[in-house]
């Protein structure tokens, strides 16, 4: 089993270093918090980054119209895809998604010095607003590279300013018409392999520094659209209100006891009100839900009974309530016969699920896809205090460039 004992002090190190040229990236000094998101200042720095260290091991950059990036190891198909993204939720941690750029490009530079040389192309990617925080939709580079999603509708998604996606992606040099699925580009990839912090405590539970993962909750977005009447504060009777904050926040209460009484988990992190004046009743409050579960059946039900709630609500309130799915992805249940050979190649490290989304979940639908995660001693994540240490990550490239080594090199 891969074990933070059996690392060398030389693999830490290297990994330092590389961390280190990142890590200052987007990183707000208040909070500690990143904010590198899709297309922004930060994100494309975060690009040019990444093609510099592409550049400085001979791998050959290449860019879809999507604005994903892949690092190519050698030419041809059936390629061994690794990797993850470089973007972050609003001053999230620094660990989720570039752990997995970072211990991509460490273990390529170590099977080149212990004289590997892939009979299949090892291919780095780094994806785009994965995390959506930018346009809203999680996993938006691998939903276009793979056709999952519109690509009419993601063109015209919009950020918190207005700006659609086409407009930011023409803003950084790029071209809206080349935006889109490219399936013979997905066809030269045999299959993925992500590596990820984890998000939770099972591998700190566990006494494990890597871990495999076995599957992705069922999980998605879905926005509430609350409407009443705006009025003066001072002047309005209470009796003559129809105030859709009141129904907001029973919705909130609402989520939160259904999530609990069914095993769920249920989050409503973002909301906008609308005049959003301190001496005015609100006129519109949108806001929205994250909910995921174990069972897609425990899901349904959980949506069907918070709409139900939120809608009876709002009629007391002389308010409505419209609720609109803006993302939503079913259970994912990784390639097991590549789950299971990474987990034997590795000593047997524990094989567990996860509750996050990950574009691998995207992929997985159309190649062989697997996860590897790498202990997180907090269970902190999405937040500054996400964290995971730098020998638990020198054990997680091991793993990584164990698993290359048993797929690319063999």
């Amino acid at each position: 089993m891969v074990t933070v004992s059996s690392v060398s002090v030389d693999v830490v190190e290297r990994f330092r270093a590389l961390w280190r040229s990142l890590e200052k990236i987007g990183r707000d000094e208040e909070t500690g918090g990143y904010r590198r998101h899709g297309w922004n200042g930060a994100d494309l720095e975060c690009r040019e980054w990444f093609a510099e260290e592409a550049a400085d091991r001979d791998l050959e950059l290449r860019v879809d119209g999507n604005g994903n990036l892949f690092a190519w190891w050698g030419d041809g198909d059936d390629a061994v895809l690794t990797g993850s993204h470089l973007d972050s939720v609003p001053d999230g941690g620094g660990y989720d998604g570039p752990l997995g750029v970072v211990s991509a490009l460490v273990a390529v530079d170590l099977l080149r010095e212990r004289g590997h040389t892939p009979r299949r192309p090892i291919v780095v990617a780094t994806f785009a607003e994965e995390e959506g925080s930018r346009f809203g939709l999680a996993c938006l580079g691998s939903r276009l590279l793979t056709g999952a999603v519109d690509t009419r509708r993601a063109l015209a998604l919009t950020d918190r300013e207005g700006v659609t996606l086409a407009r930011a992606i023409a803003a950084t040099g790029g071209d809206p018409a080349e935006v889109g699925p490219d399936p013979d580009l997905v066809a030269r990839f045999g299959c993925f392999v992500e590596l990820h912090v984890e998000q939770g405590r099972a591998l700190v539970d566990l006494d494990a520094a890597v871990g495999v993962a076995s599957a992705i909750w069922p999980h998605g977005r879905w926005r509430f659209d609350f409407r009443g009447e705006a009025n003066h504060a001072g002047t309005t009777r209470m009796a003559d209100r129809h105030d859709p904050m009141l129904t907001f926040a029973f919705t909130v209460l609402a989520a939160n006891k259904e999530a609990r009484l069914s095993g769920a988990h249920a989050t409503m992190g973002r909301v906008h009100v609308s005049p959003n004046a301190t001496n005015a009743v609100p006129g519109q409050v949108t806001a929205w839900l994250d909910a995921r579960a174990a069972e897609q059946s425990t899901l349904d039900q959980l949506i069907g009974s918070v709409t139900a709630k939120a809608t009876e609500r709002a009629t007391r309130d002389g308010t409505a309530v419209a609720v609109t799915a803006e993302s939503v992805t079913a259970v994912v249940e990784f390639d097991a016969a590549l789950r299971d050979r990474l987990a034997t190649a590795l000593g047997g490290v524990p094989v567990l699920p996860t509750g996050a989304g990950h574009d691998a979940g995207v992929l997985s639908a159309v190649m062989p896809t697997a996860m590897l995660f790498v202990r997180n001693p907090t269970g902190v994540s999405h937040a500054p205090g996400e964290h995971a240490t730098d020998e638990d990550c020198a054990a997680g490239i091991e793993a990584l460039a164990a698993t290359l080594e048993e797929l690319a090199c063999r």
